[in-house]
């Protein structure tokens, strides 16, 4: 399965991974480890690896194949430079038609608008072509960007989901938001 969503405006586009990407993502991830590290679960250090970004974007491919969750790339149009990551994931069919969505970007490329493109990108692909009902994301309190990312993307907070993710080794509160189909505008 190969296709991409692209934002002419913020200089971005959106595909899914590929084996090829792995060491890419590695080198993401590896820029990104300590900046990020606060809003991450602990990883072993064999996730930093190769051999482990290869068995997850695998996986991810499994996923989409079973329809359960797309994980892309965010890449700056003019370079072809991966910057990010975004997935939708732990998609529920029959009545329930959701599924959660996390995210993160180089942080050279934070306030960029870049991240705000992307979710509007998997936003729509979510709605339209998956024919989903209703995306959510569940955020660290203390988490400023990704609340100003979700906001303009049109989600709505939603309320405290207590000690729900253990994040850098400890259970944390998050604020949770959601963004219905017909509030997406498309």
């Amino acid at each position: 399965m190969t296709f991409t969503l692209s934002s002419h405006s913020a200089e971005i586009y959106l595909r899914l991974f590929t084996l090829a990407d792995a060491g890419s993502l590695l080198d993401l991830r590896l820029r990104n480890r300590d900046i990020h590290s606060r809003y991450e679960p602990r990883r072993e250090e064999s996730f930093f690896t190769l051999d482990s970004q290869e068995q997850l974007i695998t996986q991810r491919i499994e996923d989409a194949e079973q329809d359960r969750a797309y994980m892309f790339g965010i890449y700056a149009s003019g370079e072809d430079l991966l910057i990010g990551q975004i997935t939708i994931s732990n998609i529920v069919r029959g009545v329930g038609q959701f599924a959660d969505i996390g995210y993160f970007i180089d942080h050279e490329c934070q306030g960029k608008g870049f991240m705000t493109a992307a979710v509007g990108l998997v936003a729509a692909y979510a709605f339209k072509s998956l024919g989903l009902h209703r995306l959510q994301a569940a955020i660290l309190l203390h988490n400023d960007a990704s609340r100003r990312v979700l906001e303009k993307s049109g989600f709505q907070a939603e309320g405290i989901a207590r000690q729900f993710i253990k994040i850098d080794g400890r259970w944390q509160d998050h604020r949770t938001y959601a963004l219905l189909s017909h509030e997406a505008g498309l």
